[in-house]
């Protein structure tokens, strides 16, 4: 399918912000050191299917790389999306090398890729384990990377709260950009673990205790908070700044 045009990506950025803002109310915490331009790996928690579409609604960007999972070729309404916003088709249980090589390409030229390192939704809303990737990606590009947390999304909370006519709260906290630093006699597989395990540890750092599941007690996590301990999450009921107009 060809790619999106300018206006039709801005076509389908209007549509998705105007949804988000019919649906949600979003808090943004942090942000304010994330490069306006230039190439950038911005690094999630996954927890609900409204995740993906906050990236349109809070960064005023038209080069963000998305990857899309194959299974959702299936929908007409998710192909014309993707087609749109220019996302990545990638195959999420194999090595994607298209998908890579596209989301490289990208990056140098300077877009904004998007991932979530854990690969599907986690289903306590904890972190999970990462699968290697958005490491590599960052290393081989050159690329910042930016981490993210986002709180209130969860399938469960956001079907009970719009079936009772209420917006889903939502909390998007984002850290301070990092680099990541090849480990020397790391061999491959090591080195990309060491990647997952920063990254993730990173997001770790930025949600509740309750959040950091699989890393809560890694030691990198805590020597993050030791050296920036950050205040505690907001309650997502309490999440009420609006989204930026279409």
């Amino acid at each position: 399918m060809a790619r999106g045009d300018g206006m039709t990506f801005k076509i389908a950025r209007f549509l998705i912000r105007l949804l988000y803002r019919l649906l949600t109310r979003i808090q943004v915490i942090g942000g304010e050191d994330i490069p306006p331009d230039g190439g950038i790996v911005a690094v999630t928690n996954h927890i609900g299917r409204l995740d993906p579409g906050l990236v349109y609604c809070l960064v005023d960007r038209d080069d963000i790389i998305m990857l899309v999972a194959e299974k959702y070729r299936q929908s007409a309404i998710f192909r014309w999306l993707t087609a749109a916003l220019n996302g990545v088709w990638v195959d999420r249980f194999g090595a994607d090398l298209t998908a890579i090589r596209t989301c490289l390409r990208r990056l140098k030229r300077g877009g904004a890729l998007v991932i979530a390192p854990e690969g599907t939704r986690s289903p306590s809303g904890a972190l999970i384990k990462a699968r290697s990737g958005a490491g590599f990606l960052a290393v081989k590009s050159g690329a910042p990377i930016v981490p993210a947390a986002i709180i209130g999304t969860e399938d469960a909370v956001a079907k009970a709260r719009l079936r009772s006519l209420r917006r889903v709260n939502v909390i998007v906290r984002f850290g301070r950009p990092f680099r990541l630093r090849p480990t020397p006699g790391l061999e491959q597989a090591a080195q990309l673990a060491a990647y997952d395990d920063e990254i993730m540890c990173r997001i770790a750092a930025l949600l509740p205790p309750e959040r950091r599941g699989a890393y809560a007690d890694h030691p990198r996590l805590k020597d993050l908070l030791s050296s920036q301990p950050l205040e505690a999450a907001p309650d997502p009921e309490l999440a009420a700044t609006p989204l930026p107009s279409t």
